[in-house]
């Protein structure tokens, strides 16, 4: 689905933009700056992993790190660039959500219970853990 959702985006001629990014872009044009503590908290993830995503997108030109209300802290703020574009990236989130919602009426098994089923099972027994146990039985791990 992202790979589409990134076709999308080349339809439109928004280029090396990743799918992930969206929700972030979409929280800094809501909220404004931000530190990344900030930001991954409002969008549910970790500082590691959002400091990551936004060196990423700084790279990319999507963001950039200013500096905060004092000297010791570091905001994150979206580039013109993404500002030019930040109402098409709302619009496609709302086509997105629309038909991710047309999609699970489609399915005898709701996509929301599919996430909620998953994290139960690996909690039962971690990923990692069913991988280990298929590579024991198999002579070529040894």
């Amino acid at each position: 689905m992202d790979a589409d959702i990134g076709r999308v985006y080349a339809d439109r001629r928004i280029e090396g933009l990743k799918p992930t990014w969206v929700m972030e872009l979409l929280r800094l044009h809501a909220r404004g700056p931000m530190t990344i503590a900030e930001l991954a908290d409002s969008v549910e993830r970790t500082h590691s992993a959002l400091s990551q995503k936004v060196a990423a997108m700084r790279k990319a030109g999507w963001v950039r790190t200013v500096v905060g209300d004092d000297a010791r802290t570091r905001k994150v703020e979206l580039t013109e660039r993404a500002h030019e574009v930040v109402a098409r990236l709302a619009a496609e989130w709302r086509a997105t959500e629309a038909a991710l919602a047309e999609l699970e009426a489609e399915l005898p098994y709701p996509l929301s219970r599919v996430v909620t089923d998953i994290e139960a099972a690996l909690a039962r027994t971690s990923f990692h853990d069913r991988i280990a146990a298929k590579l024991a039985e198999d002579p070529a791990w040894d």
